[in-house]
């Protein structure tokens, strides 16, 4: 039996698969089905008026966005923050101009690590080859 803690209530409480305790759970589920039928019923909201009018918080609803549980197809303002800069985008993890510039950071590292590491030039500089060890000796 695998004892935790919960991070949402801090009790102790016998590991499943889930990552809190039953009591947070449902809780998280009740507030899930809260959120869902107000979007349902007010389709126009953006995520900081969904987040205020309903108390649950905007990490938690993009939370349940990414996991495919609030669908964003017929709420045509809802958007949630990329993580890098807290652009809003109805897609993804980063917003556009963020993968952009993580694309070009990734292209001039590998364009920088080649420049320094050619490992044709000196194919053996780095073992230490039995010959070495004999010349040595002399």
């Amino acid at each position: 039996m695998n004892l935790v803690y919960c991070p949402r209530c801090n009790k102790l409480y016998a590991k499943t698969i889930r990552e809190m305790c039953n009591n947070c759970y449902n809780e998280l589920e009740k507030d899930y089905e809260r959120c869902v039928q107000y979007l349902r019923e007010n389709k126009g909201l953006n995520i900081q008026q969904l987040s205020d009018d309903t108390e649950i918080s905007i990490k938690q609803i993009t939370r349940w966005i990414r996991e495919g549980r609030i669908s964003l197809l017929n709420a045509p303002n809802l958007s949630y923050p990329c993580e890098t800069c807290g652009t809003l985008i109805r897609d993804g993890h980063m917003c556009d101009s963020c993968k952009a510039r993580l694309q070009r950071d990734v292209r001039n590292a590998n364009s920088t690590g080649l420049q320094q590491h050619n490992p044709d030039e000196n194919k053996h500089s780095g073992a230490y080859q039995i010959g070495n060890r004999l010349k040595d000796r002399q």
